[in-house]
């Protein structure tokens, strides 16, 4: 989650979007003087996630407002579950109400989903479920969380924070060997080195270089066995060359809860999926209100 001046500076943006020319319908219709009490309602099963993002809304609006959580993150409700209460001059409350609603539900459909892809894990396995950079633009911190909430992990948090070298930096660097001698003489000595790789031709070449992590691209179930098996299986001559220590195999491309467990069952480390962030249905929560007194 964001530090929260960061998170402030968001939400005041993201409320400008729906209020920079005010809110006609409500002041129009609404007594400065009326106060109400709202719940955000569950309107189906799903992963509690921004509790603290929905205060910060209504607070950015009108320091007067309170909010009670009532569920924390990363819980399973079921339908009709009360996560927030929120009381306050309901003027206030309506303004807030759709860009508070508008960021929960996102993430909370994201923590929902999450869950599900960890769901899918067989019983006993060490396979971590990761997210990738295919987030929402200036949302990324959000969704990042709720991935968290959902009990998967996050992948790198920006292009400053890892090595991560794909295709195209493949291409341009003159190939695998290259880019992983220049990565390792360029990165902190805290910085894993990781390769994508498209071919077990290339997975051969990731592994001579001394990659720490292989991310495997677009493979088949079968090819995904194949390259676990090469990559744990110790060749002679690889202590003396310092490649006693294996990297670890990361699945991206293509991934879906129906290949969750073949693929982890193969022992791959890390599945990485997209689908979290970018394709994550919206929550469905609600508001609903009442007058105050």
């Amino acid at each position: 989650m964001l530090a929260r001046p960061l998170l402030d500076q968001l939400i005041v943006r993201l409320l400008e979007e729906d209020l920079a020319g005010g809110d006609l319908t409500t002041e129009a219709c609404v007594l400065p003087s009326a106060r109400a009490v709202g719940n955000a309602v569950a309107r189906r099963p799903l992963v509690v996630a921004g509790g603290e993002v929905f205060e910060r809304v209504f607070v950015a609006i009108d320091p007067e407002v309170r909010c009670e959580t009532l569920i924390p993150d990363g819980q399973l409700v079921e339908t009709d579950a009360v996560l927030w209460k929120v009381r306050g001059p309901a003027r206030s409350l309506l303004m807030a109400e759709r860009t508070a609603l508008n960021l929960v539900q996102r993430m909370s459909g994201t923590a929902t989903l999450a869950r599900r892809f960890v769901d899918a894990l067989p019983a006993g396995s060490t396979t971590r479920i990761a997210d990738t950079r295919k987030t929402t633009p200036g949302l990324r911190a959000l969704e990042r969380y709720a991935v968290r909430c959902g009990g998967a992990h996050n992948h790198r948090d920006d292009l400053g924070s890892a090595v991560l070298i794909k295709d195209n930096h493949i291409v341009a660097a003159g190939g695998i060997d290259s880019a992983v001698s220049r990565a390792r003489a360029r990165a902190p000595h805290t910085s894993r080195v990781e390769v994508e790789v498209a071919s077990l031709a290339q997975l051969d070449e990731a592994v001579a270089a001394g990659a720490d992590v292989i991310m495997l691209d677009n493979f088949s179930l079968e090819d995904v066995g194949r390259a676990v098996d090469r990559v744990r299986r110790e060749q002679p001559g690889d202590r003396a060359r310092g490649l006693a220590r294996r990297p670890l195999i990361e699945v991206s491309g293509g991934i879906t809860l129906d290949r969750i467990g073949e693929l982890a069952r193969l022992g791959v480390d890390v599945i990485s999926a997209g689908a979290l962030t970018h394709s994550a249905p919206a929550a469905d929560i609600a508001l609903d209100l009442v007058l105050d007194g």
